[in-house]
């Protein structure tokens, strides 16, 4: 029975850092982390779920410490092998990782539930939070742009973000339901808060959104909602969170965030934490605000925002 105290919607990298200091501020099954799955992709045949594997790597401490993503002391034989015999080297896979996505891959021709198949690799790495993907079925972020319309991965990595984007389509959420996990998680009897990493909110929170049931049970979970905000003085620290607000028109800084996430989320939050160098913006957000430094550069600064997030006071939450 999945029962946890906090639930936290998250993307990759940036949402990983979070991920991890609550892991290590809460007792085991205290946390579920519901991942952004409109990443995810299928590349020389595999099944391929970034945001899943960065939470995993993260938690088992085993992710590359400077990039954030992928396995540390990685090795790329075969795809080293692969570019020589002239197949694509544009999406990095290293040997170990690649192993996980055969694996994953085997099972999802088998039709095994993604959320099944991450729960066995949650117990291999030895990592007692709950990771649950946002749904079994696909979903497809694609962002209709000045190059044309792009699949993610191909925008994100093979173009670097560059292209100008007008608008962002998160296919298939009109059809994807959630999970019997994501519902137990979400109905938890011991539910205290839910929060969203600093995950950027337009490719990593926005499509866990749009799937219609979880979104209706966000908003009748009746506990707080809260953010962390992932912009500093108005500068994302990785990514093209701000290149992709001011390209659709949004403010981008700690009042465009919840902006987002209330009026284009029909009042979602409850509170928000930015950053101290966005204190003077309180007065313009209309929740409760708490401010501390969310730069997470070590494990003493995801420890000190996660204990931010846990000792938030909030009153009240839905009905």
């Amino acid at each position: 029975m999945i029962a946890p105290r906090v639930v936290l919607l998250c993307g990759g990298v940036g949402g990983a850092k979070l991920a991890l200091g609550l892991d290590r501020s809460l007792p085991p099954g205290d946390l579920a982390i519901i991942v952004n799955t409109g990443d995810d992709f299928d590349h020389l045949g595999l099944r391929i779920c970034p945001d899943l594997d960065t939470v995993l790597y993260t938690l088992a401490g085993v992710v590359h410490p400077e990039q954030g993503w992928g396995r540390a002391d990685e090795t790329f034989t075969m795809l080293d092998e692969l570019v020589r015999r002239g197949g694509p080297d544009w999406f990095r896979l290293g040997d170990r990782d690649l192993a996980l996505h055969l694996q994953r891959s085997l099972r999802w021709r088998r039709d095994d539930r993604l959320t099944e198949i991450t729960a066995d690799l949650v117990a291999q790495f030895d990592v007692h939070t709950t990771i649950l993907p946002m749904t079994d079925g696909i979903v497809a972020t694609r962002l209709d742009t000045d190059a044309g319309m792009l699949d993610f991965q191909d925008y994100f990595v093979r173009r670097r973000c560059a292209p100008v984007v007008r608008k962002i389509h998160y296919e298939g959420t009109r059809s994807a339901v959630m999970s019997p996990e994501v519902l137990q998680a979400l109905s938890s009897p011991r539910l205290e808060r839910i929060v969203i990493a600093p995950s950027n909110p337009l490719l990593s929170i926005a499509p866990i959104l749009s799937i219609p049931d979880l979104s209706d049970q966000l908003r009748s979970a009746g506990v707080p909602i809260i953010a962390v905000a992932p912009l500093i003085g108005g500068r994302a620290i990785k990514g093209p969170t701000v290149k992709l607000m001011q390209e659709l028109g949004m403010q981008a800084d700690a009042c465009g965030i919840y902006e987002f996430y209330t009026d284009r989320c029909a009042g979602l939050l409850d509170a928000i934490l930015i950053d101290t160098a966005d204190g003077h913006q309180a007065s313009k957000i209309g929740c409760v605000v708490a401010c501390t430094d969310t730069l997470m550069q070590t494990m003493a600064d995801r420890l000190r925002v996660a204990q931010s997030v846990l000792e938030l006071s909030v009153k009240g939450g839905r009905p």
